[in-house]
């Protein structure tokens, strides 16, 4: 049986406004009925990085934020903290990110919770028996709320290809250490040129596996348990990420973790991806480039895996954006995103996400 995935175009009057019909988005997948009254509903959202402007309008979130409100559940809005030394390395700098971003409770109407905790540690080991992960680190307060929902900017990434719903949950809701495993199967790595031996990551570790030698920080690969806070602890940036995770592999790491996140929500929880502002890159970045096509609407879903596929579909059948940085397969019907990344295979994760039960990349598309 096919997955249903609902869309709603750009196209609007003043009698049937954008808002009316993310509406209608969310009346298709029953959003009312995925939680009860007092419930905690988490709402995973990418913030966009400093000075990136491509994520997802915090006017959009308020219509989400208002129908749950209405249906008696208590949302909010969530993230985990990154990997990488950015603005959003922390809850401190992430939430302050978030509202200079407009994420702000009189915007948005609720308040920001970092799915991680302070630092990103805060997590809870999930059971999913699966390939690659007998467990896997989801933050802990994503994990304790009562039903999750992806809202989530279609794009492209340099890693898996695109970045959608699958991406949204399985990077997003990792917590530190769990985006470590899914990036790099190495310790982190320690500039040892540029180490000032201040001994910081060595009173954190939590492991000791961290020691001076010859006055600079030293980590030893057979004690590091991979949970990344020497990344995020140093006050100069100079431990680093060892990047050595093939796309291929990346992607089933990140869908593994996307069916860890929706483990004991599988029935509570609600998809949505919004193609607009189709940059070439994730909104990780602290800038967005131009667009690859133009803006196409919004899809809502139960199914993680068919509302990918839809997008990458709806995407590839627009002609590309000459003035982008997508310079071939401009044609519509052609693949726009092995134009801007001919050596990754994109199809990964949409496969592995239907082998191992998480959808279906068959689907019939409804316009609302």
């Amino acid at each position: 049986m096919k997955s249903q995935v609902y869309f709603a175009s750009l196209t609007t009057t003043p009698k049937n406004n954008l808002f009316s019909k993310i509406d209608r988005l969310l009346n298709k997948v029953e959003l009312t009925k995925k939680f009860k009254k007092n419930q905690l509903i988490a709402i995973k959202i990418h913030f966009g990085e400093k000075h990136n402007h491509a994520f997802i309008r915090p006017i959009y979130v308020r219509r989400l934020v208002d129908r749950i409100k209405e249906a008696g559940g208590k949302p909010f809005l969530t993230d985990c903290n990154t990997l990488y030394v950015g603005s959003r390395q922390e809850a401190v700098t992430h939430i302050m990110t978030a509202i200079e971003n407009g994420f702000v409770p009189v915007v948005v109407g609720v308040p920001i919770v970092i799915g991680d905790g302070l630092r990103g540690n805060s997590e809870r080991k999930i059971k999913i028996d699966l390939n690659i992960y007998k467990e896997v680190n989801i933050g802990s307060e994503i994990v304790q709320a009562d039903s999750l929902i992806a809202f989530t900017h279609f794009k492209g990434h340099e890693l898996s290809g695109f970045g959608g719903t699958l991406k949204n949950l399985g990077m997003g809701c990792a917590a530190r250490s769990g985006k470590l495993a899914q990036h790099s199967n190495l310790s982190p790595k320690i500039n040892r040129k540029k180490c000032k031996g201040c001994s910081e990551c060595i009173d954190w570790c939590p492991e000791g596996a961290i020691s001076l030698w010859n006055q600079k920080a030293k980590i030893d690969p057979e004690k590091c348990i991979g949970c990344g806070e020497c990344i995020q602890i140093c006050p100069y940036g100079f431990v680093k990420i060892q990047w050595d995770e093939n796309a291929e592999m990346f992607q089933k790491k990140m869908v593994e973790y996307a069916y860890g996140a929706l483990k004991g929500k599988r029935n509570k929880s609600v998809f949505l991806n919004f193609l607009m502002n189709i940059t070439p890159y994730c909104d990780c970045y602290g800038y967005s480039d131009t667009p690859i096509v133009s803006d196409i609407g919004i899809l809502s879903s139960t199914d993680p895996v068919a509302i990918d596929q839809a997008g990458v579909d709806l995407i590839n059948q627009q002609p590309g954006n000459i003035n982008s940085i997508l310079k071939t397969n401009l044609a519509t019907g052609s693949d726009k995103f092995r134009g801007i990344f001919p050596e990754i295979n994109w199809e990964v994760q949409l496969d592995y996400g239907e082998k191992i039960g998480l959808g279906s990349r068959d689907y019939e598309l409804v316009e609302v």
